[in-house]
């Protein structure tokens, strides 16, 4: 019985591949039509192999786009082919063809869905932090777009959710190179990308680990300064102490502060 159904399955599906491969080579637009549809709605539908389904309705939409071009159906062939890259993660080629659709189909009903996954192509193209933004950056832009063109739309909420873990992320980078001057003992350099990085990023996650290891490069930059040097840059980084328990009296780095604080107050005394 195993072997009957094993050998039905086969069957069905070496007849389904050999009539995909005559309507692949078939001239008839409208059965290619209508099969990458079909296709289209069952992958839709979770149905079988979904990417496999996807792909073979994705090389009949290729071959017909030109012939619907300024059809009727041209609107809805357009959609259905840019969602067929989002859904088989193809995020460049679906932002694109996304675009393209809310630039021709300005009326279309499935405008707000379009710029939506439009823009999320793009926020799936950013890459991890410690790598080159210019995706997000983009990605940022797309979404706030969106939010400026469809202000009651029901994806409000996950753009606003997207853009905040974008810029989250771009704040994670830029405290990162900052904290990388601090580690790798370039104090001066330190002070100032941690300095920047509060005025430009003032309800950043990193923001308090931003005011201690200014504080700390600022320490470690006066206590290993030339005599003549320290006094200034002890005054200096008892100020950023003075900063960082302003902002953060019982903060994560309380302990550390304090005792490079103190140390700091038995140098000025010598001095």
């Amino acid at each position: 019985m195993k072997r009957f159904i094993l050998l039905l399955s086969l069957v069905f599906v070496a007849t389904s591949c050999s009539q995909y491969q005559k309507v692949l080579k078939s001239s008839d637009t409208a059965v290619k039509y209508s099969t990458a549809e079909k296709l289209y709605n069952e992958a839709k539908a979770g149905e079988g192999n979904t990417k496999k389904k996807f792909r073979k309705a994705l090389r009949l939409f290729e071959q017909i786009m030109p012939e619907y071009r300024g059809k009727p159906q041209g609107q809805r062939l357009s959609f259905l082919y840019a969602d067929t890259y989002y859904e088989l993660g193809d995020h460049y080629l679906a932002g694109y063809q996304f675009e393209r659709f809310t630039e021709t189909y300005p009326q279309s009903e499935k405008l707000e869905e379009a710029a939506f996954k439009g823009a999320k192509s793009y926020y799936n193209l950013s890459p991890r932090y410690d790598l080159d933004q210019t995706e997000t950056h983009k990605a940022i832009e797309k979404l706030q777009a969106f939010i400026n063109r469809f202000p009651e739309s029901e994806r409000l909420d996950e753009a606003n959710e997207l853009i905040t873990e974008l810029r989250v992320k771009l704040e994670r980078k830029a405290y990162e190179i900052a904290k990388q001057y601090h580690h790798t003992l370039n104090y001066k350099a330190a002070i100032t990308a941690f300095n920047n990085f509060i005025l430009e990023y003032p309800g950043s996650p990193f923001r308090e680990m931003a005011f201690y290891y200014k504080f700390d490069s600022a320490y470690q930059y006066a206590i290993n300064s030339y005599a003549y040097a320290m006094p200034e840059r002890l005054t200096a980084a008892r100020s950023y102490y003075e900063d960082y328990k302003r902002y953060y009296p019982q903060g994560e780095f309380t302990a550390e502060a304090e005792a490079a604080f103190s140390d700091i107050e038995e140098k000025q005394q010598n001095l």
